[in-house]
């Protein structure tokens, strides 16, 4: 039987450190934003597509006239990691959630500063093979943790019991935190767009942590969902800065890992299904022009196409909000049925 007390007092610390981590984002902000405009961290537009010709399509939408500084995924990094080192740290939970973040924005920032000090010409900052070169590092790190040291070896399926998996944990664990960190990646492309996502993706998976009775998670899912809403707050258009690499990868990577400690790896497409859409475009995008000299899309990731079709950038956004929305509730019920 549920003790109703205890159960209580663990939303209440839900609410508590959502409310803290929501905060702490807002008083950075200001200091960021002085920071980052005093010294002119503009992110510089790409001019050339992964598979090398130029972006036309995508240059002809930009149609930006001021300059936006990036990494202000860095804000939200720092909210996180502070409010959970302070109220919300445990080695079973929280540990491998605090180092993902902090190794993803790693990698992530060095990108940034990278496409800061660049003159945009390349795909963003390092080269694709470098970054995914790092983000297996990191993701390879994770995994050792996640299997040896916190003894996960099965992985559930639903209406099914769990399955034991063993050593092959670790490849999966690497594909699926480098997978999503790059889907994250890849959405951040309109103002708006990656943080709204990212902030129903954190709340679905934090009421589903809470329903396990993984307080841990469900806390620091939160946690992330308080200060992403500070950056939302100034990231919709127009956006006073733009998330970066550093936020990008550093959420994306601990979102793998949120899904791999819940053991809902198989809710992620579903929680996640813009973030698959996005990245899965940009795929066939690329796979269709070096294979068939052809374009499937107007312009890649999907967001583009739809732009490039007519629909204004804020539509695109909160009709994307809408579907990620019903999808964390539809990943929420799957949950509860699946036996999660």
């Amino acid at each position: 039987m549920i003790d109703l007390g205890s159960f209580s007092n663990e939303i209440n610390n839900l609410f508590f450190v959502g409310i803290v981590a929501f905060l702490a984002a807002m008083i950075l902000t200001p200091i960021y934003t002085h920071f980052a405009y005093k010294h002119k961290f503009w992110k510089k537009k790409r001019k050339t597509a992964a598979t090398g010709e130029k972006l036309q399509v995508i240059a002809k939408l930009s149609t930006r006239k001021r300059q936006v500084p990036t990494a202000a995924g860095l804000i939200v990094i720092t909210a996180v990691t502070a409010v959970t080192l302070i109220f919300n740290l445990d080695r079973q939970q929280t540990w491998l959630l605090v180092a993902a973040l902090l190794g993803g924005g790693a990698l992530g920032i060095i990108d940034d500063i990278t496409n800061v000090k660049g003159n945009g010409s390349g795909v963003s900052g390092l080269s694709p093979r470098i970054k995914l070169a790092m983000a297996i590092g990191v993701a390879s790190l994770g995994a050792w943790f996640f299997y040896y040291k916190l003894g996960y070896d099965t992985i559930h399926l639903p209406y099914f019991n769990d399955v034991f998996i063993g050593a092959l944990l670790i490849p999966l664990f690497i594909l699926i935190v480098v997978s999503t960190s790059n889907a994250v990646n890849i959405s951040d492309g309109l103002d708006g767009l990656a943080g709204g996502m990212l902030l129903n993706a954190y709340g679905a998976f934090g009421v589903i942590a809470a329903l396990q009775g993984n307080f841990g998670i469900a806390a620091f899912c939160i946690t992330v969902a308080g200060a992403l809403l500070a950056y939302v707050w100034f990231n919709i258009a127009p956006a006073r800065f733009f998330m970066g690499d550093s936020g990008s990868f550093s959420l994306g990577m601990a979102l793998g890992v949120v899904a791999m400690l819940t053991d809902t790896v198989l809710l992620l497409p579903v929680i996640g299904f813009m973030f698959v859409l996005e990245a899965g475009s940009s795929l066939i995008q690329i796979l269709s022009k070096r294979f068939f000299k052809r374009k499937i899309f107007i312009a890649a990731p999907i967001h583009h196409h739809f732009e490039a079709q007519g629909w204004p950038k804020t539509k695109v956004t909160m009709r994307f909000w809408i579907i990620s929305q019903v999808c964390g509730m539809i990943g929420i019920m799957l949950a509860l049925v699946g036996g999660y």
